[in-house]
C-alpha cells in the first residue's frame, strides 16, 4: 500500500503539471491569436490595395517596388492567418494532429530563414559594387523591357532617381554604349519632374546625350543602400525577435502535444 506522503507528492506532481500545462495551452492560444488577427490584418491590406476603385491600385501598378511589396504583404498575411488559425485551433481543443502540423510548419519556415542566411552568407561577394558594375556593364540594353534585367535596372534608376551603379560613368565601355551608340546614358537615368500630377522628363535629349544638369547623378548603390539603411537595422532586429518566437513556438507545441493525454 502507498504511503499517505507519497501519494500527496504524487496528487501535487500531477497537479503542477497540469497547471503547467493549462498555462502554455492558453499562452499559446492568445499568442496565435494574435498573430491570426496580424495575419487577418495583412491580407485584408493587401487585398484592399488590389481591388481599391479609387485609383490606389493605378498608383501601386506605377511603381513596381509598392507593386511587389503588395504581394509580399499578402504571402506574409496568409502564411501568419494559416500559422494563427492551427495554433489557436491545437491549443484551445488539445488537438495532437493540428498541433504537429503546427509544430512541422514553424519548423519548415525556421529552417528555410536558416537556409536563407547561410546562402546570404555564402554569396556575400555578390553584392558588392564590383560585381553589380560588371553585371550592369555586360547584361543592360537599355530600352529592351522584355529582358528581365534591362527591366529591372530601369524599375531602380526611375524608383531611386540614380543612375548606374556607381555613377553614369558606368556605362562607358558598356553593352549599353554598343546598342546605343547615341546615347551616354538611358532614358531611365534623366531627371524628371511634376507636371500637371504626372512626371515627366525635364530635358530628354539634353540628358541622353550626356548633359549633367539633366541627368540623375547618383549610383543607385548609394541610394538603394541610404534609402533602406534604417530599414536594414530594423529587420535584423526583427529576424532575430521572429527567430526566438519560432523557437519557443516550437518548443511550446511540442510540450503541449506531448502533455495531451
Amino acid at each position: 500500500m502507498r504511503p499517505a506522503g507519497q501519494g500527496e507528492a504524487s496528487a501535487r506532481g500531477t497537479t503542477m503539471e497540469g497547471d503547467c500545462l493549462s498555462c502554455i495551452k492558453y499562452l499559446m492560444f492568445v499568442f496565435n491569436f494574435l498573430i491570426f488577427l496580424g495575419g487577418s490584418f495583412l491580407l485584408g491590406v493587401g487585398v484592399w490595395v488590389l481591388v481599391d476603385p479609387t485609383g490606389f491600385r493605378e498608383i501601386v501598378a506605377a511603381n513596381p517596388l509598392l507593386f511587389t511589396g503588395v504581394y509580399i504583404i499578402l504571402g506574409m498575411g496568409g502564411m501568419l492567418f494559416l500559422l494563427g488559425f492551427l495554433g489557436c485551433c491545437g491549443a484551445i481543443r488539445e488537438n495532437k494532429c493540428l498541433l504537429l502540423f503546427f509544430f512541422m510548419l514553424i519548423l519548415l519556415i525556421f529552417l528555410a530563414e536558416l537556409a536563407a542566411a547561410i546562402l546570404a552568407f555564402i554569396f556575400r561577394e555578390h553584392l558588392t559594387r564590383e560585381y553589380f558594375t560588371k553585371e550592369l556593364k555586360s547584361h543592360y540594353h537599355g530600352y529592351n523591357n522584355s529582358d528581365v534585367f534591362t527591366s529591372t535596372w530601369n524599375a531602380i534608376m526611375t524608383t531611386f532617381d540614380c543612375c548606374g551603379v556607381n555613377s553614369p560613368e558606368d556605362f562607358k565601355d558598356s553593352l549599353f554604349r554598343l546598342i546605343n551608340q547615341n546615347h551616354m546614358v538611358p532614358e531611365a537615368c534623366c531627371q524628371r519632374i511634376l507636371q500637371n500630377g504626372e512626371r515627366v522628363y525635364s530635358s530628354q535629349e539634353q540628358c541622353l546625350s550626356g548633359n549633367m544638369m539633366f541627368r540623375n547623378n547618383k549610383g543607385c548603390y548609394s541610394a538603394v543602400v541610404d534609402y533602406f539603411e534604417l530599414y536594414i537595422y530594423v529587420a535584423g532586429a526583427m529576424a532575430i525577435v521572429v527567430l526566438t518566437i519560432e523557437l519557443f513556438a516550437m518548443v511550446f507545441a511540442m510540450c503541449l502535444f506531448r502533455g495531451i493525454q
